[in-house]
Formats: structure tokens, sequence, C-alpha cells
């Protein structure tokens, strides 16, 4: 059973800098999860992909987050993480780290793209509060 546990949320000035991170157990090396990702979910709207990554390092971003936002995997280490520069107020959520098997977006034939019903399994989130 993956178990995933976020940490590195906090609260931030706008145009500031946070990395989060995602530590994975439950698995071997040679049985890490295909697909990684980040999530988040603020307030009264729906959950949002941020960034999702293969296990070989392949990345994709939400349009919110590219150029802004790192995605990065340490496949050693069991790590997730995801470098926020340039944050903003809309920035404002709960960050969700999630891992599952191989999958395609239906729309782009992309692997392991951001999109949640890919996902089986989920940490509980850190809190990431950014004012103006």
């Amino acid at each position: 059973q993956v178990q995933l546990v976020e940490s590195g949320g906090g609260s931030v000035q706008a145009g500031g800098s946070l990395r989060l991170s995602c530590a994975a157990s439950g698995y071997s090396h040679n049985d890490s999860p295909d697909c990684m990702a980040w999530f988040r979910q603020a307030p009264g709207k729906e959950r949002e992909g941020v960034a999702a990554i293969t296990r070989s390092g392949a990345a994709r971003y939400g349009d919110s987050v590219t150029g802004r936002f790192n995605i990065s995997i340490d496949n050693a280490a069991k790590t997730l993480y995801l470098q926020m520069n340039s944050l903003q107020p809309d920035d404002t959520a709960t960050y969700f780290c999630a891992a599952g098997a191989f999958f395609r977006d239906r729309a782009t034939g992309n692997l392991c793209p951001p999109i949640a019903r890919g996902y089986n399994y989920w940490g509980q989130g850190t809190q990431v509060t950014v004012s103006s």
C-alpha cells in the first residue's frame, strides 16, 4: 500500500517561494509508482491538477502554474518535490501529493497528466497560504 506524506507548506507573501515535499513509502524501488503528481484545492473550488511527472522524469504542468512551478522526483529517496516560485494569492490552497499507475490523457495522449481520475493514492495535504 503506497503511503504519501506531504510537508513544506506555510505562509508567504506574494512573489515568494516555497518547496513542497512528498515522502512516499510502502513499495520497493522496482515497484515505484509510474505517475506522481501534485494537486491543489482551495475552499469552495474543485481540485485542480498542478503538475505531474513520470517515473523517468517527464513532467506536465497545469496552465496556471507553467513557468512558475517545477516538479521533480528523487526515485532513490522516494520523494516528490514541487518548487513554487512567484507565488500569488490565487495559489492559496491545500496541496496534495498523489501516485498511480501509467495512464494517458484521453484528449492529448500524454502520459501521466495531472488529472485526478488517474491517481489511486493520495496524501493528507499541506496548506499553502499566499498573502498580498
